[in-house]
């Protein structure tokens, strides 16, 4: 039996992953410490690619609203502004986004601190009188007289244990601040290479995707090239659409707030609006947080007052799930509602907050090419279009 080339070099690449395979079931924490070098490594690129993924999406909004008249112009200047419009869209963008941090930093952080100090000062008189209200009750039930006895603190064990600390856990504490001190310098280090990585990245993008394309035609079938290409293509969209719509869906929303509490003179109205808003950027859960944490706010203040935050929240929430959300957000991912809840709950379960942005539009993503992919079978199969098409009403595809 004689093998041809294309099926020896199978077999060897085969051979191969065997191999490898072997020896990394049998080595695992060596291989573990050698993909941890790698990650390090490659870590700045990767977090610099996701950077000038979420910088891409404003900045190509800004090139098409400023420079496409510029595109067919015959005037030297016109020429120039359109040559230019890579960078000066880039510097916008990085503009853009400095000024939202500056706003945030200048005008609510004051007024982040103005209610944080109004907490404060409402938290004493909260906890004295829940203390009043247990002490009232606590000889009608027991059990509350028991808890309260049990709050007795022990301040001179605190005050030995404290001591035992200061003397045997100097040391500890101050290896630990070296190493806080390293994390950060080495935080700051990845954060620069990643920001320059993620301006070139933008600054070549169109070159960057040219040279892509030879790579994936070169080395792979044309067939196969072009597929990746479909898919890449898909997975962009998806994930710019989503961004864009996911962000726009939290300002709509914590202005929403903003203006419901400023007219009905809900304390902390700018705090909880902007809270509401940021965690609203986490898909399906994250307003809840925010509202979870404005109301027990209020409720120091005026346990009334928080009953009916929950309840314009509740109201405000139906309206921005049933009205703004569709529309904002729902059109661009195309991910049915059950399978965005699935997405949600693995994502959170393996990555946290960023499993959750990330496994919605990529979620989208395989449910996109799969309906595309069961399509096409059912369309080769010759199936009448009867027997699986959904009843009318159902909403499915």
């Amino acid at each position: 039996m004689q093998l041809d080339k294309q099926t020896f070099q199978r077999l060897l690449l085969l051979v191969a992953f065997g191999v490898g395979l072997y020896w990394g079931l049998q080595n695992l924490d060596d291989l573990g410490a050698f993909l941890g070098v790698l990650l390090g490594l490659v870590m700045p690129f990767l977090i610099g690619g996701c950077v000038a993924f979420i910088l891409n999406v404003p900045m190509r909004a800004l090139e098409r609203a400023l420079f496409a008249r510029y595109e067919k112009s015959k005037s030297r200047p016109g020429r120039i502004a359109y040559k230019l419009r890579r960078p000066l869209s880039l510097v916008l963008t990085i503009l853009l986004v400095l000024g939202v941090i500056a706003v945030v930093l200048f005008l609510i952080l004051p007024e982040v601190g103005r209610s944080l100090g109004m907490l404060a000062a409402n938290i004493p008189p909260f906890i004295e009188r829940a203390t009043q209200l247990l002490q009232q009750y606590s000889d009608q039930v027991p059990l509350i007289s028991s808890w309260l006895s049990s709050l007795e603190l022990d301040w001179s064990g605190i005050v030995k244990s404290t001591w035992d600390f200061l003397q045997n856990g100097a040391g500890t504490l101050l290896g630990s601040v070296m190493g806080a001190a390293m994390s950060i310098l080495g935080g700051l280090l990845t954060a620069v290479l990643a920001a320059v990585f993620s301006v070139y990245i933008l600054l070549q993008k169109e070159k960057l995707g040219a040279q892509c394309k030879k790579l994936l035609y070169a080395f792979l079938p044309q067939e196969r090239a072009g597929q990746a290409l479909s898919i890449a293509a898909l997975s962009s969209r998806t994930f710019a659409s989503f961004l864009s719509g996911q962000c726009l869906e939290a300002v709509i929303l914590g202005c929403l707030f903003f203006i419901a509490m400023s007219v009905l003179r809900f304390p902390y109205a700018l705090m909880i609006s902007v809270l509401v808003g940021f965690t609203a950027l986490i898909p399906l859960f994250g307003a809840f947080i925010g509202c979870a944490v404005g109301a027990f706010m209020i409720l120091i203040i005026d346990p009334m007052r928080a009953l009916w935050f929950v309840i314009l929240f509740l109201v405000l929430q139906q309206i921005e799930g049933n009205l703004i959300y569709p529309k904002v957000v729902g059109g661009s991912v195309g991910l049915p509602s059950i399978w965005v809840l699935v997405a949600v709950t693995i994502g959170g379960s393996t990555m946290g907050i960023a499993g959750m942005l990330l496994f919605i539009p990529l979620c989208s993503v395989l449910y996109a090419l799969l309906r595309r992919t069961v399509y096409e079978r059912l369309q080769k199969k010759e199936v009448p279009p009867g027997e699986w098409e959904s009843p009318p009403g159902s909403g499915t595809k």
